[in-house]
């Protein structure tokens, strides 16, 4: 029996109504994911049509996902909203500070030793407010959302930027910052900017080595990492219903990788399969009595260009199998043409590392086609030329593919079963024992959704390329990166030419999934007697201090600290790996602010002149000075600022050390929003060309930041070391409550003031 069943079936009794009501005052047929938001209104029952990509809708997610990393400052910010329980059922799972280095068991044991002060934090919290929890071990929150908790036409919200995996099951789930959750939590609407639409058709059939990763490897190679900015991409056609649902899953979850809001699948026998698998018959029969309403209306899919603002065709019968990379997840190459492109750019043909799981590819399907490849090693006297490791998804999966003989496979290749969590697809590989600063260039290839710079080991170095579980397998036994499986053949150990077959598996487990322990454990019915300890001289944890409301004046004397120069992620901005173990400690986390951003002026990292004293320090050393002496400053950036993941410390760090405003030509959606939840003014060039005329040593002066109001731009003046000046437009899209936000400091200072 699933949980929440009641809460699923009323989100069921009230669709249809809803849904109607919508394609009454709309005028036209509708697309699955506006049948759910439209489903999802704030008020209830619709009553006006809305504008894609203009205005903003307060909305009412069913349900919220909170990973541990995260998870400790949404959980600060709860703490102080004045609310006895969570207002919407919530889990909590821990799967991002357990470090991959030994094995699974090793590994868990030391993670629970290193970080029990924030489990323990977090199974208090969890405790007290009527919160799931998932123990370390239990498995990344991705996949276990999609086993236990996702349900077709339901929305979610999560304060991971892979949320969206959940569309893999039919949801609109999407990715938020830590206080945007602190508000469904807390009672409180939730807004997000009507999204516009792109729409995916897929034809034809996947088969032999193509996989569904290649589907989305295709997608980012045609919309790049900002393609997708302020749209959902809901996919359709005969290749969309005859995939599997965690295959789906994938697809949706590196959907994140184009900035798409969220992704989204309409619903079919697939999920039905699914569902039924993991112990959910109930919400499949709920579903099946509403399955009309949970997926488009029949003429937007016959003639797509008509309902939706972007329309891309696919033919899986001609689609290729793909790597993506090196350092950003949309450089496209079909694997025909790696060692073209290899040779071209110089990358290294060897590969060192094949790593396959993650909350991408960790499903039973993901493992079971990778371990036909794994028994083909010892079938065709073969050797595995790479190191090769595997993560699952979850103890459910990890438990049943050890009943099924799969890790026995691996095993005997000479694999490395990591713990069931995030490891080193979020940087948490101790690769090379403490030390990647100075490693050498070298190439990985895994079924991962990120490969940023220094992403997966810390090295600057490596080289890492995405690809399907089943790729990155055959890569890792060939040991090179030119390698295509589909042409190429191997030597073995007798000196004969032997070809790898075609990867094969299965949907869903032939006896069922089958676990011992899944690692959930249920909050107190009545948590008002828990106690939440936080000690004071904690290095992991730390009480939050209110940000200090905006004092209704004019910014002036505001000093540049950084101008970053291309791309700057929320890696960039707040660095994960080690750093992890400080995400529950505002001040802590803080000494990582923007040193991975590249300053424009020396193209070095964490290297800016302090216009206090002429000399050049860390990012945090000179943001520290100018607060300490109380003058505010103001970082620049290029396109996408912000891009990749959701963490919000990205936006709480700098507003904590002092910067009042980020203005930049572009920014990712889930950023911009976490800079306005937290007091900070987001800003864009009115004038891309305008970035140019930042000089090192500028001063800021807002001129009529007094008369801030939606949809009107922003006046400030430049003045630069000579004396000169420029006066430049910048705008923003403040509505009048994200300015309510600006004014009372942030948006939890505004919650709090409202529930006192």
């Amino acid at each position: 029996m699933a949980f929440d069943i009641d809460m699923i079936k009323g989100v069921y009794s009230r669709m249809a109504e809803r849904v109607d009501k919508a394609r009454e005052l709309t005028g036209k047929p509708l697309t699955l994911s506006e049948k759910i938001l439209y489903s999802h209104l704030w008020d209830g029952m619709p009553t006006e049509a809305y504008t894609r990509g203009k205005d903003y809708v307060e909305f009412t997610p069913d349900r919220i996902a909170c990973q541990d990393a995260t998870a400790q400052m949404a959980l600060l910010q709860f703490m102080h909203a004045g609310k006895p329980k969570v207002a919407v059922p919530t889990t909590v799972h821990c799967d991002h500070l357990i470090q991959a280095k030994v094995g699974a068991d090793a590994d868990l044991k030391r993670a629970n030793e290193t970080s029990n002060e924030v489990f323990d934090f977090l199974e208090s919290v969890s405790n007290k407010y009527g919160i799931g929890f998932w123990k370390p071990g239990a498995g990344i929150i991705h996949q276990v959302v999609l086993e236990n908790y996702a349900f077709p036409g339901g929305m979610m919200i999560g304060t991971d930027s892979h949320t969206v995996n959940a569309g893999g099951l039919g949801m609109v789930a999407i990715g938020v910052g830590g206080a945007d959750a602190v508000d469904v939590m807390a009672g409180m609407p939730w807004e997000l900017k009507f999204p516009k639409l792109i729409g995916v058709k897929l034809t034809g059939k996947l088969s032999g080595w193509t996989a569904p990763k290649d589907v989305i490897l295709k997608v980012a190679g045609i919309l790049t990492v900002k393609g997708g900015t302020g749209a959902i991409i809901e996919y359709f056609g005969e290749g969309a219903r005859s995939m599997s649902c965690t295959g789906k899953g994938t697809i949706c979850n590196m959907g994140a990788e184009v900035g798409a809001t969220t992704s989204t699948f309409g619903y079919d026998e697939s999920m039905d399969r699914y569902l039924r698998a993991t112990d959910r018959a109930d919400v499949a029969d709920a579903a099946n009595e509403v399955k009309e309403y949970l997926t488009a209306d029949p003429e937007v899919y016959a003639n797509p260009k008509q309902y939706f603002d972007e329309v891309i065709e696919i033919n899986l019968s001609e689609l290729e199998p793909h790597l993506n990379g090196p350092f950003t997840p949309d450089l496209a190459t079909p694997i025909s043409k790696m060692g073209e492109a290899a040779k071209e750019n110089d990358w290294p043909l060897k590969v060192e590392y094949g790593l396959i799981g993650s909350c991408t590819n960790s499903s039973y399907e993901d493992i079971s086609r990778a371990a036909s490849l794994a028994q083909q090693v010892a079938d065709k006297k073969l050797k595995t030329k790479s190191n090769f490791t595997i993560t699952p998804g979850s103890e459910q999966v990890r438990f049943t593919i050890e009943r099924d003989g799969f890790i026995d496979t691996f095993n005997n290749i000479g694999a490395t079963v990591f713990a069931n969590a995030c490891g080193p697809c979020i940087g948490m590989w101790d690769r090379y024992g403490g030390d990647a600063k100075e490693q050498d260039r070298n190439t990985i290839v895994h079924s991962f959704n990120r490969n940023f710079a220094k992403r997966a080991d810390g090295n600057p170095n490596t080289l890492a390329f995405v690809g399907s579980p089943e790729l990155v397998t055959a890569i890792a036994i060939a040991g090179r990166l030119d390698f295509n499986p589909l042409t190429d053949k191997l030597i073995n150990e007798d000196g004969e030419e032997v070809m790898l077959d075609e990867p094969r598996g299965y949907e869903l487990p032939p006896e069922g999934f089958a676990v011992e322990d899944a690692g959930y454990v249920a909050p107190a019915k009545d948590g008002s007697g828990v106690d939440v300890i936080v000690a004071e001289d904690s290095e992991r944890l730390q009480l939050l201090e209110p940000f200090e409301p905006w004092d209704g004046k004019n910014i002036t004397g505001a000093k540049l600290l950084i101008k970053a120069d291309g791309k700057c992620t929320t890696d960039h901005i707040s660095m994960a790996g080690p750093w992890l173990r400080f995400r529950g400690h505002l001040d802590n986390i803080a000494n990582n602010t923007l040193i991975g951003a590249v300053n424009a002026f020396n193209q070095k990292t964490n290297f800016v002149k302090s216009q206090l004293t002429g000399e050049y320090g860390g990012v945090p050393d000179v943001q520290r000075e100018y607060k300490a002496k109380g003058i505010p400053t103001v970082v620049v950036g290029d396109h996408n600022y912000g891009e990749g993941s959701s963490r919000e410390h990205a936006a709480m760090q700098p507003r904590h050390l002092g910067v009042k405003a980020v203005l930049v030509k572009s920014f990712a959606r889930i950023h911009e929003t976490n800079l306005k939840k937290q007091g900070m003014l987001a800003l864009t060039f009115a004038n891309e060309a305008d970035y140019d005329k930042i000089q090192e040593d500028d001063t800021f002066n807002f001129v009529d930041l007094e008369s801030f109001a939606p949809d009107k731009p922003l006046t400030i003046e430049l003045v630069h070391a000579d004396g000169s000046k420029d006066t430049i437009k910048v705008n923003h899209s403040y509505n009048e409550g994200q300015i309510a936000w600006f004014k009372a400091g942030s948006a939890l200072n505004l919650i709090k003031r409202q529930n006192a």
